[in-house]
């Protein structure tokens, strides 16, 4: 059965209203506390504008803001310890990747060129820290980019933030493509080539070290397919190519203080290992030339790690290095990939699962 009460339908007048509110009042002051705070939650639920402050939607574009108001301002990522979310445990590793900006480098014919550059910058963070101000790492960079270059941005950089964030290990690493002029074959025509290049340098315990850091790309030709192709030419008359793909091998290198190693030294390292380097300007001489130079230098993968490490090892100005290559079969639907190390540097039991697969080259 439903029961309507007269009225019930109609708009409560303003004095009904004032009426209810003067009742809520003097329940406020004689209920219990629990029976208040539900009451008091249920009014919010029927009234959100009510208890909702009126904030400006505008921009207040002519705002200043004063050494007082910063120093107001909420700061949780620098926060007591009693904020961590999670174990208090030590972090190796915090900071930005990818920061990107132009930075200048000084080329061996003393020359220099401005590159857009990638940056990675982090520090260690102690167990009882909650975090650090990230945006300290880049203030330090845009401090330095434009007076300096490369290398000693690098150091310029390191030792602002890692004072600014109290830290006792710190890591930067820049990477950029970086372009070197090569001439073909036998046409004499020439073109930029591009290498991937990373600088990195460490801080740890106070002990610094430099690693540089290649991708070197080269053409190889299977040795075992070679000389299966000859045997079917010589013993069938039956005409056959070796297979061959585009290869790429990530040399890092530990730069020792010393006479300077510049980029373009180590690319000619890697060009006297594996002179198979892909082309840039190509016209038809070239391209049989290129045949015949892989014909003359075909190589497996071990092959092409060990001539890397002949090179490397034989240099004063490198301390421990990594190789680490992947051949690109054409042959097969997978890759022939080979990691050597030399000292502790580098060495490592596990690897990185994605590894070779960021050996491809794109271009």
């Amino acid at each position: 059965m439903n029961i309507h009460l007269p009225g019930l339908d109609q708009a409560p007048t303003r004095d009904e209203v004032e009426a209810a509110l003067d009742l809520l009042r003097r329940f406020a002051d004689t209920a219990p506390a629990d029976d208040r705070a539900q009451v008091v939650s249920a009014v919010t639920d029927l009234l959100p504008a009510a208890t909702y402050p009126a904030l400006s939607r505008d921009y207040p574009a002519d705002f200043q803001v004063t050494d007082a108001y910063k120093s107001a301002l909420p700061d949780l990522q620098n926060g007591p310890a009693s904020l961590i979310v999670g174990a208090k445990a030590p972090i190796q590793h915090v900071g930005i990747s990818n920061f990107r900006l132009p930075i200048r480098y000084h080329t061996r014919d003393n020359g220099d060129v401005m590159l857009e550059t990638s940056v990675t910058g982090t520090v260690s963070l102690e167990a009882e820290k909650k975090g650090i101000n990230m945006s300290r790492i880049m203030r330090s960079f845009y401090a330095h980019a434009e007076s300096t270059f490369s290398i000693d941005v690098i150091r310029a950089a390191l030792e602002d933030y890692k004072a600014d964030l109290e830290s006792f290990d710190a890591r930067i690493m820049m990477r950029f493509s970086f372009p070197m002029k090569v001439r073909s074959l036998r046409s004499g025509l020439t073109g930029y080539q591009y290498y991937d290049i990373a600088l990195e340098l460490v801080d740890s315990a106070g002990v610094r070290q430099v690693f540089m850091h290649l991708d070197y790309v080269y053409s190889s030709t299977c040795p075992c397919s070679l000389e299966l192709s000859e045997h079917a030419r010589a013993t069938r008359g039956q005409l056959a190519t070796p297979h061959s793909q585009r290869s790429v091998a990530r040399v890092s290198v530990q730069v020792l203080d010393g006479p300077p190693l510049w980029y373009e030294d180590l690319v000619d390292l890697c060009r006297a290992a594996v002179p198979t380097e892909t082309q840039v300007m190509v016209k038809r001489e070239d391209e049989q030339a290129f045949a015949e130079l892989n014909a003359a230098n075909p190589i497996f993968v071990e092959d092409a790690a060990r001539s890397f490490c002949e090179q490397l090892e034989n240099d004063p100005r490198i301390g421990d290095f990594r190789i680490v290559a992947s051949h690109q079969e054409s042959l097969h639907s997978h890759d022939a990939v080979s990691v050597l190390t030399r000292g502790p540097a580098f060495q490592a039991e596990s690897l990185d699962p994605r590894l070779f697969s960021t050996l491809f080259h794109v271009g």
